[in-house]
């Protein structure tokens, strides 16, 4: 009898937890890739990078052509004026290639702030789709390694953001 009391106790003492049916996964990623505001701070980030390259390949062709007037002065020129020349050529040479990683790391910033700023405005919006849908836990796809596609909740996710998040501040 007391084995009996101890087994219906034991059981009754249990609490039943089922993360099966509780537990779904998003694919941060694709939000980033495909919600309104996200692909807006791409195609932002996607432009400066290309206005920039353009603006520093144009000063390029002008760096290369100064050095081959340079070279083609270098007869006529006293050694002293062509290192004078040879001389400030490299310190223009210096300050675009400064410049250009001081551009490239301003855009990875700016990607990383605008990455960080739609991960701020999406945690409300899955949190309340979490209470709305008795979910215990959402987890990163990326995490996952094997999980049944109905329990990604991504499209949902991206389509409630594209509703409620107008844009992304980029700088």
């Amino acid at each position: 009898m007391k084995k009996l009391i101890f087994i219906i106790t034991l059981l009754f003492a249990q609490p039943t937890i089922s993360f099966a049916n509780d537990s779904y996964f998003i694919d941060f990623s694709k939000v980033l890739n495909n919600s309104k505001p996200g692909a807006e701070a791409q195609k932002k980030l996607k432009q400066k990078i290309e206005s920039d390259t353009k603006k520093f390949n144009k000063i390029e062709a002008g760096l290369r052509k100064q050095e081959s007037e340079i070279i083609s002065q270098k007869a006529a020129l006293s050694p002293e004026e062509y290192q004078k020349k040879v001389k400030s050529l490299r310190e223009k040479v210096s300050k675009l290639q400064k410049n250009k990683q001081a551009s490239f790391e301003n855009i990875a910033k700016s990607r990383n702030d605008a990455k960080k700023a739609l991960l701020e405005a999406v945690n409300p919006i899955i949190k309340k789709y979490m209470d709305e849908n008795k979910i215990r836990i959402v987890m990163d796809k990326q995490g996952v390694i094997l999980g049944d596609t109905n329990l990604e909740i991504t499209d949902n996710i991206i389509s409630i953001i594209n509703k409620e998040v107008s844009s992304l501040k980029i700088q």
